[in-house]
């Protein structure tokens, strides 16, 4: 049987859960990024869409059309108004992106495997000993890792 790595918002209306851990996570300082988690980055992390169930609450939505042209929606608590994930990216279709701070065990998941549009960094903020990419990486078209989602840059 596989553990269940649980999340909310910081009100707990909205819950989820799924199952597989995940594979992707990344780091990103792109300015929609920076904007929309309202910090210097947003850290965040790939789930199968099949994989993630929202168990409480019903997420408020956000569509818009990224700097990269690719088209997203942002879910927000309607009530306490944090960011929870991110669905709906027509670069990544079948996944989910969930905000890493949103886990109620953040530790239960491994570290950020990349920080990406470090070129926006803010220049008082220390990189990690993880790969660094001042903008969006080349990406292997038979791996997750180095693929960005559709709402960074």
């Amino acid at each position: 049987m596989s553990n269940k790595f649980t999340g909310r918002c910081e009100c707990g209306a909205l819950t989820y859960e799924f199952s597989n851990a995940p594979e992707f996570i990344a780091n990103c300082y792109c300015k929609d990024c920076q904007r929309s988690s309202g910090g210097v980055m947003a850290s965040y992390f790939s789930v199968a869409q099949d994989d993630f169930k929202l168990l409480s609450g019903k997420p408020r939505s956000y569509p818009y059309v990224a700097d990269s042209g690719n088209t997203l929606e942002r879910n927000f608590c309607p009530d306490c108004g944090a960011r929870v994930f991110t669905d709906k990216l027509s670069g990544f279709p079948g996944q989910v992106f969930v905000m890493l701070g949103s886990l109620d065990d953040p530790e239960s998941v491994k570290p950020p495997l990349m920080e990406i549009f470090t070129a926006r960094r803010i220049s008082w903020t220390a990189a990690l000993d993880v790969p660094q990419y001042p903008a969006r990486p080349d990406a292997d078209p038979q791996s997750t890792v180095g693929r960005m989602p559709g709402g960074c840059g």
